[in-house]
């Protein structure tokens, strides 16, 4: 599976969403950069530095950043409308597991809740 680096924007519900997909996941905050206004170009050397693909949602800066140095694991942009396409594509109770966690349902405390979706 995919080992990702995501950025402190990316939300988080998707963040669980890919790692019950089986895909290593590992944040900003658990790798404690986060809250330090660290730079973009900064953020991309550590992906790299850990052979992690970056998950985020900001558009032009990593565009830019690959357009000026495409030596990295990947960039893997988003739209904020995420769920959406989950709902289109994944699972059905990933989704519905997804929605809740949006919502602020905890889904996570009722494992018995998705598997009855």
């Amino acid at each position: 599976m995919a080992r990702f680096y995501a950025d402190e924007q990316f939300p988080l519900p998707v963040v669980e969403l890919l790692r019950n997909l089986g895909h290593d996941v590992l944040t900003v905050q658990e790798a404690g950069n986060a809250n330090q206004r660290i730079p973009d170009e900064q953020v991309l050397a550590f992906a790299v530095s850990q052979e992690r693909a970056i998950l985020t949602i900001n558009r032009i800066d990593f565009i830019r950043l690959h357009r000026r140095d495409d030596q990295h694991f990947g960039i893997v942009v988003c739209t904020i409308d995420i769920l959406a396409a989950v709902k289109r594509t994944a699972i059905p109770h990933h989704a519905t597991f997804l929605e809740w966690s949006l919502n602020g349902v905890d889904a996570s405390r009722d494992a018995a809740s998705l598997t009855e979706v």
